[in-house]
Order: C-alpha cells, then sequence, then structure tokens
C-alpha cells in the first residue's frame, strides 16, 4: 500500500479512470482529466468487461454476446478518447471474471497512484439488492479512490485546482492515513483546508468514549494533523459539529462551498462488505450525497 509521508506532497503519476460508460461515469470524467491535466498525470481509461451471466446458453451464444459486448465497448471508448485529448493516455477494455479481481489487475500493472470514477449513489433496498461497484473499489482499493456522486457539481475550470478541502477525521487509524492527503493536497492547491470532528449528539446525564472528548481537546486534537510548516500554505480551520456524522460532514460541505471531501476508511474485508449493505455507512452516504467529489484513503488493514 502507497502511505504519504507526512512531508511529501502529492504526485498523481498515474491516474486510473473508470467507466462503463454510464451517465455518472460520465460526470465523473472532467473530474479524471482536470487532475491528469494539473498533475501532468497519464490517464488510463479502462472498462472491465465481465463475461455473460446466462447459465443456460449454449456455449456459442455466450461467445456471440461477448464478442458483441466488446464491440460496443471499443465503440464507447473510442467516444471517451475525444475528451483525453491533449493527455498522456492509454485505453483499456480489461476482460475479467469479477469488476474488483479486473480492477486490481489494472491498478498493479499500471502502478495507478489514484483512481477516478463515478457512482449512481444508490441507498437504501436499491443498494441492497444491486449493490454498489464505488464502494466495492474504495473499501478494497489501497491507492486513493476519487468518487463522484449524482450530487457533485462537475469542475467549471480546466486548472482542476481545488479551492476549499473538507478533511473529516475520526481520530483512528483510518485518519491518520489519510491527513498527509488532506495536508498535501491543501498545500499544492493553496486551498484552505477545514478540519472536523463530529461528536454524538449529547444525552442527558450521560457520557461515554468520544462524548467525554471537550470541544478543547478536539480542536487540539485536529490541529496535530497539520505540521506547522503546513498552516501558511493551507490556512487550516477547525469545526466540532454534533449530531450523525454523514449528515454533517455533507451540510458543512455545503455550508463552506467545499470542492473536496477527504475521508479515510476501514478496509474492506467479507465481513465489511456484508456490514455496509445492510447497515447505513458513513463514507458512502457522503460519497452517495456529496456536492462535490470524494477521495478517499483506505486505512491500513
Amino acid at each position: 500500500m502507497k502511505i504519504l509521508e507526512a512531508d511529501k506532497r502529492i504526485d498523481f503519476k498515474q491516474v486510473l479512470y473508470l467507466t462503463d460508460f454510464s451517465g455518472p461515469s460520465c460526470e465523473a470524467l472532467p473530474f479524471a482529466t482536470a487532475i491528469a491535466r494539473a498533475y501532468g498525470s497519464n490517464i488510463v481509461a479502462a472498462h472491465v468487461l465481465l463475461p455473460p451471466s446466462f447459465e443456460y446458453m449454449a456455449p456459442e451464444a455466450t461467445t456471440n454476446l461477448l464478442e458483441g459486448r466488446q464491440e460496443w465497448a471499443h465503440a464507447e471508448m473510442e467516444r471517451v478518447v475525444t475528451h483525453l485529448k491533449g493527455l498522456p493516455q492509454e485505453t483499456i477494455i480489461e476482460k475479467s471474471g469479477s469488476l474488483w479481481e479486473g480492477v486490481a489487475r489494472l491498478v498493479k500493472e499500471h502502478d495507478i497512484d489514484l483512481i477516478v470514477l463515478g457512482t449512481h449513489g444508490r441507498t437504501g433496498l436499491k443498494k441492497v439488492l444491486l449493490g454498489s461497484f464505488a464502494e466495492e473499489v474504495f473499501r478494497h482499493s489501497q491507492v486513493p479512490v476519487l468518487t463522484s456522486g449524482p450530487a457533485a457539481r462537475t469542475f467549471t475550470q480546466e486548472s482542476g485546482r481545488f479551492h476549499c478541502i473538507l478533511f473529516a477525521a475520526d481520530f483512528n487509524a483510518a485518519s491518520a492515513v489519510a491527513a498527509p492527503y488532506a495536508v498535501s493536497l491543501a498545500e499544492e492547491n493553496q486551498a484552505q483546508l477545514i478540519l472536523l470532528h463530529v461528536l454524538p449528539q449529547p444525552k442527558p446525564g450521560k457520557a461515554n468514549g468520544l462524548e467525554q472528548l471537550s470541544v478543547s481537546e478536539v480542536i487540539h486534537r485536529l490541529g496535530s494533523f497539520v505540521p506547522q510548516e503546513a498552516e501558511f500554505w493551507c490556512r487550516p480551520r477547525t469545526l466540532v459539529e454534533y449530531g450523525e456524522t454523514a449528515s454533517q460532514i455533507l451540510a458543512a460541505a455545503k455550508k463552506h462551498e467545499v470542492d473536496l471531501i477527504v475521508i479515510g476508511i476501514r478496509g474492506g474485508g467479507r465481513m465489511a462488505s456484508i456490514a455496509t449493505r445492510l447497515q447505513r455507512d458513513v463514507a458512502y452516504e457522503v460519497v452517495a450525497h456529496a456536492p462535490c467529489p470524494v477521495l478517499t484513503i483506505r486505512g491500513v488493514s
């Protein structure tokens, strides 16, 4: 896993843009191209082609169907290429038995530094029944993943620069891994960095866990994520809110007109995947409803 050191700036040399050619994928493309232009990246545009799932089809019918889908994918990828003019680029149709297997192979073979993809932002029953490919990627990926949800604004400038970055910190191992990325991106973009922690809503007569932390202690912990020498560049601001974590992150992003949210997340084993399908998950809720792209960095498992 690539872990960014505290004194190193971000460098996205290889950006993987994943597409299924749907509307959400198309809407994520401007984020990928803007970042590639800003950082001088090579962009790898890829589609993972899965085998047909019709178990009772004759082999020749399955082969014909796969060939037809492959031709369709190549035609769609040609449309993607028209948006990559002027960028170092590669386009790949990756055949794979499963989506994550194909993505993992692409990341390894191309030494990817960042994955960019769009999501339909399914929630509730639709998510339980259909799942979320975006969540599967950012739960398993050992490189940062930039996800554009249905509410995310597209870049209005070709510079691809971020002006205000929100780092949602939870004081766990995943946040410690993600913090250097938030700080480095703020420095690189000379953006304001907002550090946010959400405390549970106080309950009368009860206090446990992080509820025992005073606001001043939370602010001190948030400030410790930013090296002193970085304060001049990223103009850090600390926020402490009370309530439900995902809703408070989203509210802060809208209020402060944030154009990037950074979150550290836990890894994705089998049990974690089951859990996130059965209950609301903070990271996915933010990705699904954020007014800007969300950069997720997986903590060390």
